[in-house]
């Protein structure tokens, strides 16, 4: 009897291989997780293993009636959140993480986005809990759910470890010091699987969320020495060319540097831009820095100068962290700071984080008179925000410091008809299809909301600062892309496609391309010199973009970075000349910067290591009044 016990299969062992098997084909098919060897793909297909066997084993402890509902339930809340990862990797090319989880707040406003997402095939991602629910039924003969004894019990977990020390051993012979490299979490889940990824999340969750209680000052002298050692000077010819304007600051969402003087089905894609850029400065080589935040991180980045975290949204997880953001400057350089955005106040916490950058006032929904004619996909269409936005800008007392966030350039692109300007591209791809009309709407709101500063005597007293929040278009819809661009998307394309537009317009200014390597973080330091306000002292990772000093350079919150002549990204150096894999020794030295300058903002961020800064002695130095709040 015992040895036929043994011939029948256990339902441990089937819920287990069913959850393995399904994982391992959303590894194949909806992630896009670059295998260089066999050997990866052992990893690979074994990472999930020991997870599952150590999860689902926990039921040959209980009775048949709590094994089947342990069972049951458990193959459901593993089956969730590998759904999830899904979902959130379509748009986002990323894994999912605590802090994102967190931002429950948001979710309200996602629901066009998250439609868009699903589809019919992911009921495959519940298939099995329907397999095991009749299983579990109809308990045919060929399955057991007897009692196991301790030696079962033992030798199964002792299996289940050997098999995660030596899926751990692997892969820390692919890829050293696997397990410090955090910001790469597509490497993470590649050798470690999905679900260990997750509770190495957990982890550290649990000691981002202790380092700012172990915080002290002491930890701020390096940190402090290394932006010293690199500050650059204000170009002298354009220090305080600006001083006494006002400053109008437009995030232009999901807005990539690819669409500036380019066609779709022969039309401009960005008429009025292409014109702007003329009688501005220019710069093409410009780069978005953002992590899972988005628009927030965006945001963060250009008032900050700091980068935002490899995992979650700084907006979300260190809104009470002290910081010297550009409104508070401001605020003490006699300017009034003010944020406008027609979306609820709470969406990415921003009602309790501009109070922490100080902004005076947040002109968010109930300020605009917003209808149904009026909003599409995500609310307020940008052409009818602008014109309302006029009004509270003509009320603002002068100067003025304002930031504009549009909203109808977002995924999943939604726009109704009577409000193209052009025709959807003709590819395969929906998405990339509806980029081009909505980035043209856009562009078309921008043409006539400069009109509007001009007719109300606003235009020739500020200057106009326009840039790309973060990217439209993900690596998911590389192969349409490819066929727009008429090349294919290798990892240093993809990188190149990180950049977004910056265009700064000061009065009297004739028009200027700026080749300088840059991105979001320095816009800050760009901002107050352009202003006249030294920045000296300033604890910023960024430097001024005008500066006649600046070294191209660029790293993104992922680790990749752009240098003047490479790109480094996925472990590879590029030749940007010629788009093709150079000598990693080209790069190297750039590796330390990168990861100084990451690492060194995290710590700032995670140990809220500004309410240290001595910013007294500071202001004494350079006579530039900051908060000391």
């Amino acid at each position: 009897m015992k040895k036929n016990t043994w011939t029948k299969a256990s339902i441990v062992a089937i819920a287990t291989i069913l959850l393995w098997l399904k994982t391992y084909i959303a590894y194949k098919t909806s992630f896009d997780i670059k295998i260089e060897n066999w050997r990866q793909e052992i990893i690979l297909l074994m990472n999930p293993l020991s997870f599952l066997m150590v999860i689902l084993g926990i039921s040959m402890f209980m009775k048949e009636k709590a094994q089947k509902r342990y069972i049951l339930i458990t193959s459901f809340i593993v089956s969730a959140v590998l759904f999830a990862n899904v979902v959130f990797y379509r748009f986002f090319n990323d894994f999912l993480t605590i802090p994102v989880l967190f931002q429950t707040s948001n979710m309200s406003d996602l629901g066009s986005s998250v439609t868009e997402l699903i589809n019919i095939s992911d009921l495959f991602y519940f298939a099995d809990l329907l397999v095991l629910a009749i299983l579990l039924k109809i308990k045919p003969n060929v399955i057991t759910f007897r009692e196991y004894s301790k030696v079962d019990r033992r030798a199964f977990f002792l299996v289940a470890i050997a098999i995660a020390f030596f899926n751990l051993g692997m892969a820390e012979t692919e890829r050293p010091q696997l397990l410090t490299r955090t910001f790469d979490r597509e490497m993470l889940v590649k050798n470690i699987g999905t679900y260990n990824y997750h509770l190495y999340d957990a982890f550290l969750q649990s000691k981002s969320s202790a380092q700012r209680a172990m915080a002290d000052g002491s930890e701020l002298a390096d940190i402090d020495n290394y932006v010293r050692a690199n500050y650059l000077p204000p170009n002298d010819e354009m220090f305080g060319v600006a001083k006494g304007k006002n400053v109008i600051l437009i995030s232009m969402e999901s807005t990539q540097d690819f669409v500036i003087n380019q066609t779709v089905n022969g039309e401009e894609i960005t008429p009025f831009l292409n014109d702007f850029i003329k009688e501005s400065y220019y710069f093409n080589n410009f780069y978005h820095q953002t992590g899972q935040g988005k628009t927030s991180d965006s945001e963060f980045l250009v008032e900050n100068s700091l980068y935002p975290l490899s995992r979650g949204a700084v907006f979300f997880t260190h809104s009470g962290n002290e910081y010297t953001a550009t409104p508070e400057i401001l605020n003490e350089n006699g300017y009034f700071t003010a944020s406008l955005h027609a979306n609820n106040k709470s969406f990415w916490n921003r009602d309790i984080m501009y109070q922490s950058l100080g902004y005076e006032r947040f002109y968010s929904l109930p300020d605009y008179e917003v209808e149904e004619e009026n909003s599409v996909g995500w609310g307020m269409k940008d052409i009818e925000f602008f014109q309302q936005s006029v009004d509270h800008l003509k009320a603002m007392p002068k100067p003025f410091y304002s930031k504009f966030i549009t909203l109808t350039n977002h995924f999943p692109f939604e726009l109704n008809e009577e409000d193209r300007f052009i025709e959807p591209y003709t590819s395969n791809d929906k998405t990339v299809n509806n980029y081009f009309p909505t980035v043209r709407y856009q562009d078309e709101a921008l043409k006539l909301f400069i009109q509007e500063l001009k007719d109300e005597g606003l235009y020739e007293d500020s200057i106009i600062i326009l840039y790309g929040d973060h990217y439209g278009i993900s690596e998911n819809h590389n192969k349409a892309m490819g066929e727009y661009l008429g090349k294919e998307i290798t990892p240093f394309e993809s990188t190149q496609l990180q950049q977004v537009p910056l265009i700064v317009h000061i009065p009297g200014h004739d028009g200027k391309t700026m080749p300088t390597v840059g991105g979001q973080i320095d816009l800050k330091p760009t901002i107050l010199h352009l202003l006249g306000i030294d920045t000296k002292n300033n604890i910023d990772f960024g430097s001024d973009l005008f500066s006649k000093d600046r070294r191209d350079f660029a790293v993104l919150r992922d680790g990749s970075f752009i240098t003047k002549d490479y790109v480094f990204t996925r472990e590879t150096c590029y030749d940007k000349t010629t788009g093709e894999p150079t000598d990693k020794a080209a790069c190297e030295p750039f590796f330390e910067q990168a990861k100084n300058e990451l690492e060194f903002s995290d710590k700032i961020i995670y140990g809220d290591l500004l309410r240290f800064y001595d910013e007294q002695d500071a202001n004494k130095e350079n006579g530039s009044p900051k908060s000391n709040k």
